[in-house]
């Protein structure tokens, strides 16, 4: 299933749209993105965020050198993982169940604000989620990202097109880690994925991570 949803999923605060997808297949969310893509950029709607989980899926980016799978598509369809090439930044990544995921399609014209500084604004959303949560995340220089110590636990692969952003960020809040070991994750050898439930010991309830991610959205971005 898609991004449907009926108003109760839909927060609309100071001209931000937050769109809660539930658990929705990785390509019918990218085809809502490319819709309020366009929609943004005809001034048709609001800036909107997409937050979601997504089935098992693994995502192939615009980098080709960083796109590294460790199994084949056959076997990763054998396991009911999908492959699916998509043009943002960055390199092989992967989604489950249990990983929370945003899309902000923002204009950043409006904003003022350039790519640079836009992925700065999604890793201070992203270590605050973290820390209300009850974990302490940071940046690494030259690697867009959430890292514990030397785990990663946050990726980001943006796209800006005509001033107006898609795609985003995914945080491991409580997913199956092993979809990692089937693939180089943003073509970083060696490193490894963790979650804020392998960290904390604590299964925190998706409910709860998103109630204080579209809190952090609202802050961050209306």
């Amino acid at each position: 299933m898609g991004c449907m949803h009926d108003p109760s999923d839909t927060v609309v605060r100071n001209m931000l749209q937050i769109i809660d997808c539930g658990v929705a297949d990785y390509r019918q969310v990218l085809r809502q993105q490319v819709e309020i893509h366009a929609q943004r950029l005809a001034g048709q709607v609001p800036d909107t965020v997409l937050v979601c989980e997504h089935p098992a899926v693994v995502t192939l980016g615009a980098r080709r050198t960083a796109n590294r799978l460790l199994a084949s598509p056959e076997q990763l369809a054998g396991q009911g993982i999908e492959v699916v090439e998509v043009t943002r930044g960055g390199g092989t990544t992967a989604h489950n169940p249990g990983q929370l995921v945003l899309y902000p399609i923002l204009d950043l014209r409006k904003r003022g604000l350039s790519a640079g500084p836009y992925v700065r604004t999604l890793e201070a959303i992203g270590l605050e989620l973290l820390r209300t949560l009850g974990l302490q995340a940071k940046t690494r220089k030259g690697l867009p990202g959430l890292w514990v110590e030397d785990r990663k636990i946050a990726s980001i692969g943006v796209r800006v097109s005509k001033g107006v952003t898609f795609h985003g960020m995914a945080v491991n809040i409580r997913n199956d880690l092993r979809i990692f070991d089937l693939v180089v994750p943003c073509g970083l050898d060696g490193v490894r994925m963790t979650s804020h439930l392998k960290e904390t010991g604590n299964a925190c309830p998706m409910a709860v991570a998103k109630a204080r991610l579209n809190e952090l959205l609202i802050e961050h971005l209306s």
